[in-house]
């Protein structure tokens, strides 16, 4: 079986890397890829987005499964034009990826699925928005623009001063530019972050092993948003008795209320979940893995993907057995680029990958990098993702942090506390 996976970052290396573990796959395509996917599979020159030359390459190629990556083209409708080229993929419609594209859309179908979620309100103009939080008690807001902004359309407000910085930076200086056409603003949650990602297939859903994301730049949840710093899985507040509280209040209605709406929903369904003392609440939905959750998640995962996710694009995800999971726990730890998540600049060489590879129990998956002769080099904000598993979590930790410390170029830095709140809960 031929196996193309769409997607240049951290996640699509490691979808790569698991997917070529399949005894059933016989080839693995990555387009475009990275430096680390390069390693392990071949990477094609065409970009995620380039849809019309993604459709001819899995033509020509006699491709057998797609995988999408990234939500961007998700959005963009990929896989409406992979399914009416008759061609087999993994991934939500155009349509079903709304839950991702737009924050007002997924405002919409938590009211009518009566979904758990923050109370929020959406604004089309900076003056109504801005004279909404004028009019309210000073307290902390979640001010959210609209559209795509790569995880840092979120700001997360501790007071009204705030909350007005961010309508400016969204809607009136633009700087997430048509994303921020429209911001919905929330009332901001408290509690343990747990993010909860289930393959669908329209009918069926299977979660997969809970993990906790860190969002924030800096240690102690400090600091702007980013795309994710580090990740780990499992979540140990994440208990059996809460999955079960998030699938039956929280998945199984978002997935009937799409299919109410009109819409199919087979692909990923990513649901960030804030532990509030009320119980699970819906932060956001994506419509594609995590990243980085997706690297410490496949660490674990001994059920063959290929298999798992042929199944969910083919409607058949009832006939499979229960996922298999190494018991142990796995983290990784996010290298970014200094000025990250705000302008970096890319092309320092990276030293260490080599002495970090040799190191037991650890896999560096590649994210913002590309090859430059026979160099690795920064290519991106994130960087990489130094992946480790362990008989606990503080070995996972242990070892992760061996491997970064092996790992050097110009500017080069993470945080330090990845998995912390599993042991100190907030």
């Amino acid at each position: 079986m031929k196996v193309l996976v769409i997607g240049q970052g951290g996640r699509e290396h490691a979808l790569c890397w698991k997917l070529s573990q399949s005894p059933r796959v016989t080839n693995v395509y990555c387009a475009p890829g990275n430096a680390g996917t390069g390693l392990d599979v071949q990477n094609v020159d065409i970009g995620a987005t380039d849809i019309a030359r993604l459709v001819s390459f899995a033509r020509k190629e006699k491709i057998d499964l797609t995988v999408v990556g990234p939500e961007a083209p998700l959005v963009d409708g990929l896989v409406d034009a992979f399914l009416t080229a008759k061609l087999r993929i993994f991934g939500p419609t155009k349509a079903a990826a709304q839950l991702e594209g737009s924050k007002v859309f997924f405002k919409e179908v938590m009211r009518k699925g009566n979904i758990p979620t923050a109370e929020g309100r959406t604004f089309t103009s900076a003056d109504d928005a801005i004279r909404f939080l004028q009019e309210r008690e000073d307290s902390s807001h979640v001010v959210k623009a609209d559209g795509l902004a790569q995880g840092k359309g979120v700001i997360v407000c501790s007071n009204k001063v705030e909350a007005l910085d961010a309508i400016k930076r969204i809607m009136v200086t633009r700087e997430f530019g048509a994303a921020g056409d429209r911001v919905v603003i929330e009332d901001r949650l408290q509690g343990q972050e747990v993010s909860v990602l289930a393959v669908v297939d329209g009918r069926t859903i299977i979660p997969l092993a809970p993990a906790q994301d860190h969002k924030a730049a800096w240690d102690n949840d400090q600091g702007p948003n980013t795309g994710g710093m580090g990740a780990y899985t499992p979540a140990p507040f994440a208990t059996p008795e809460l999955m079960e509280e998030v699938e039956t209040k929280i998945l199984i209605p978002t997935v009937h209320t799409l299919k109410r709406m009109g819409i199919d929903f087979r692909g990923i369904l990513y649901a960030g979940i804030m532990l509030t003392p009320q119980g699970p609440k819906v932060l956001e939905f994506n419509v594609r893995l995590g990243d980085p959750e997706t690297q410490p998640v496949l660490m674990r995962l001994k059920t063959d993907l290929f298999t798992l996710l042929s199944a969910a694009a083919d409607g058949r995800l009832q006939d499979l057995p229960p996922l298999q999971w190494d018991p142990r726990p796995a983290l990784c730890v996010v290298m970014a680029a200094e000025g990250y998540p705000g302008k970096y600049d890319k092309g320092h060489a990276i030293r260490g990958l080599d002495a970090a590879a040799q190191l037991p129990d650890v896999k560096v998956f590649h994210a913002g990098t590309t090859a430059k002769g026979d160099q690795v080099v920064t290519d991106g904000g994130r960087v990489l993702g130094v992946t480790a598993i362990g008989n606990d979590l503080d070995d996972a930790k242990r070892k992760a942090y061996e491997a970064v410390k092996c790992i050097r170029w110009q500017g080069a830095w993470c945080r330090k506390d990845i998995s912390d709140k599993a042991r100190s809960p907030r």
